[in-house]
Parts: C-alpha cells; sequence; structure tokens
C-alpha cells in the first residue's frame, strides 16, 4: 500500500478478508465488472446510490442519474435533509 502523508495513491482491492495494491486499469475494469453484474442482477434490488449533500446539485444530479439511468435502479439517497 503505497502512502503519502497518510493519503493512498494506488487504489486497494478487496480480496477475501484482505486488501492488495491494484492498477488503475485493473480496479476500474474489478467496477465496471460489479456494476455490470448488479445491473443483470435486478439492479433495482442489488445497487444503490448514496452522494453528499455537500455536493454541488450538479454532482447530486449527475449521480441520480447514473443511479437511474444507467443502473436501472430508484434508490438514491442525497442526504439533503441534514
Amino acid at each position: 500500500m503505497s502512502m503519502s502523508n497518510g493519503r493512498l495513491t494506488t487504489p486497494l482491492v478487496r480480496e477475501r478478508d484482505a486488501f492488495r495494491s491494484a492498477s488503475w486499469d485493473a480496479a476500474l475494469d474489478l467496477v465496471a465488472e460489479r456494476f455490470s453484474a448488479a445491473r443483470t442482477r435486478d439492479a433495482t434490488t442489488s445497487f444503490g446510490m448514496f452522494s453528499c449533500s455537500k455536493a454541488t446539485n450538479e454532482m447530486n444530479f449527475l449521480a441520480q442519474k447514473f443511479a437511474r439511468q444507467v443502473m436501472g435502479s430508484n434508490n438514491v439517497d442525497s442526504c439533503n435533509r441534514t
């Protein structure tokens, strides 16, 4: 695990109960694979999106669009009540 000032500089991938360093390409491929698997399993029950109320309206809009249009899920919470 590569760290600079306490921050990660490379992605970590969970393997069983531990994390291992991975390349950005490998980590992003894994994320795309998992999103695709969630969509295949019925994203209405296997996917949810939680975005931050401190994010811009535009970022929250994009998060909702991604969840609804790409993943096919209405499970979105932007926590705007705080």
